[in-house]
């Protein structure tokens, strides 16, 4: 029952829940092994590289954004079909407008 509970529930989670679930799972986490709590000590080097990594995936984050979006408008279709349709579209709009006494 609880399996199909969490199916579900998953399904019904949108791109945006899933996003932020995924941000407040690392951010929790970096945030435990940040404030250093009292049982646990990590060398120096550990902590140097721990303290600037939302920095680090941030950026990261916004140069995986502009290679998609570059990736996506280099490698974007044409759709012959419906830019034919237009034509006939603003064709006819003209036509109408003409015979309504407007001149271009």
């Amino acid at each position: 029952v609880r399996f199909s509970l969490l199916l579900s529930f998953q399904a019904a989670m949108t791109k945006l829940g899933q996003w932020l679930c995924g941000l407040a799972l690392l951010g929790s986490a970096w945030a435990a092994l940040a404030l250093a709590p009292p049982g646990l000590q990590l060398p120096a080097p550990f902590r140097q590289a721990l303290l600037p990594l939302p920095i680090y995936l941030l950026v990261t984050f916004g140069c995986y954004s502009l290679a998609t979006v570059g990736y996506r408008l280099a490698t974007f279709n044409d759709c012959q079909e419906a830019a034919a349709e237009l034509q006939e579209h603003i064709s006819a709009a003209r036509t109408d407008l003409r015979r309504r006494g407007l001149r271009f």
